[in-house]
């Protein structure tokens, strides 16, 4: 059920990812839903990723015992996402058919999301004995289910001025800015285990870097041409950074600083810095019209989830469900 909670985006992402097939189990129907089965091998085949997960992690008592209830559970997603697909294709649902360019728009968007080529998605798909047709199915049936929790949920939700207004009320501590600087940083490492000399080598490095700047060169083209650290092929710039994150010695050069002025060469254990600030923000309160979308993010969340429990114990009650694992 998490699946659909955290969002109706994450549900198509979950199928993407195609689980590997089951060998050598003694098939039988677990589930009838609505006179639709569910077999044992189905149930292996979808939760193996899951198991496998728990195989390797999970350090608690009786991992058998964890294993069959997180198979329970699975169950009992598979046969919630069955009623969602089933009353979708219910006649006068009103719910447009899914048409294969919206499929393939978002297979496409995944492969942009996870940096992948086509060729390696259709790889992956085989060793997993699947086709690309068989994965645009899968797809299919979840997007048609997306449709129909968007109308029967999601569509139904309305979030007023006045709730926002009580919400932020009540978490002003979560809207208190904490002071910021926006730096760009140029690292020299050491190697590790260098001895003194190593060092010191290094530390004229950077003081030599650090002349040339003042001299005039830009601090963003040093960067890009010297840096080893974060971000510098942009010019070593890693944005606003709150206190509380960096290293004491570089947080406290790094807020004494003026906009603008280049730091002293900086010695951490891992190498050396030089630093210059490029902005500055104070702390304080988060003005309500800043988060307003966030806020209504959050209480949209919130009304979902819970009208989301309503409206799928409503469908589980009206429906015909035979669990047989």
């Amino acid at each position: 059920m998490k699946a659909y909670k955290t969002g109706f985006a994450v549900i198509l992402a979950v199928l993407l990812i195609s689980a590997p097939a089951a060998a050598g189990v003694a098939d039988r129907i677990v589930a009838v839903v609505n006179g639709e089965v569910i077999t044992l091998s189905e149930l292996h085949r979808a939760f193996a990723p899951y198991a496998a997960h728990i195989e390797a992690n999970y350090k608690g008592p009786d991992k058998e015992a964890f294993l069959k209830q997180g198979e329970a559970a699975f169950l009992q997603r598979m046969i919630d996402q069955i009623l969602i697909e089933q009353e979708a294709k219910k006649p006068g649902v009103g719910i447009a058919a899914v048409k294969d360019e919206e499929v393939m728009g978002m297979v496409k968007d995944m492969l942009a999301k996870n940096r992948l080529t086509m060729q390696d998605y259709l790889k992956k798909l085989a060793e997993e004995g699947k086709t690309l047709e068989s994965a645009k199915q899968e797809i299919r049936g979840q997007m048609l289910r997306m449709r129909l929790l968007r109308r029967e949920v999601q569509s139904r939700i309305l979030v007023t001025d006045e709730e926002i207004g009580e919400y932020y009320d009540k978490h002003r501590e979560d809207y208190e800015g904490r002071e910021a600087v926006h730096i760009r940083q140029i690292f020299l490492p050491v190697p590790e285990g260098a001895d003194s000399g190593a060092r010191d080598r290094v530390r004229a490095e950077a003081n030599q870097l650090r002349e040339r700047i003042l001299k005039g060169e830009r601090f963003e083209v040093m960067a890009a041409r010297y840096s080893r650290g974060p971000a510098a092929a942009e010019g070593g710039d890693i944005g606003f950074v709150e206190r509380g994150v960096m290293m004491p010695e570089v947080e406290k050069a790094a807020f004494s600083l003026p906009v603008g002025e280049v730091s002293e060469v900086l010695e951490t254990e891992a190498g050396f810095l030089l630093l210059v600030v490029v902005d500055k923000k104070g702390a304080g309160l988060k003005p309500l019209p800043v988060v307003r979308d966030e806020i209504k993010a959050k209480i949209e969340d919130e009304k979902v989830n819970k009208k989301y429990d309503e409206w799928m114990a409503e469908l589980r009650k009206k429906s015909f469900i035979d669990i047989r694992l």
